[in-house]
């Protein structure tokens, strides 16, 4: 399993966006589609507090969605907090 899972919908347009960054660095993710998942959903609220998807997490770390894991990059905290995990990443392009 890998240390970074991405909670999604079918029909979400940040969720892809989210894919796509982490494809871009390069970063090994698990993704589980929660679309019609009420228990799932449910779960989230409770680990995350949020509501809304994609919900990123880092190893038990919630990061949150895909803005905030942009926010955490631009600050220089996200890839830390890959290594941290044991994830290796390698910017692509």
């Amino acid at each position: 399993m890998t240390a970074v899972t991405v909670y999604v919908t079918n029909y979400c347009p940040y969720c892809t966006a989210a894919k796509q960054f982490l494809d871009r660095l390069g970063v090994a993710y698990s993704t589980i589609d929660v679309t019609g998942d009420h228990e799932k959903r449910d779960w989230l609220v409770k680990t995350s507090g949020q509501r809304t998807v994609p919900q990123i997490f880092v190893g038990k770390t919630s990061v949150g969605g895909f803005t905030d894991m942009k926010a955490m990059d631009a600050r220089g905290d996200f890839k830390p907090l890959l290594e941290l995990n044991g994830v290796s990443w390698a910017a692509k392009g």
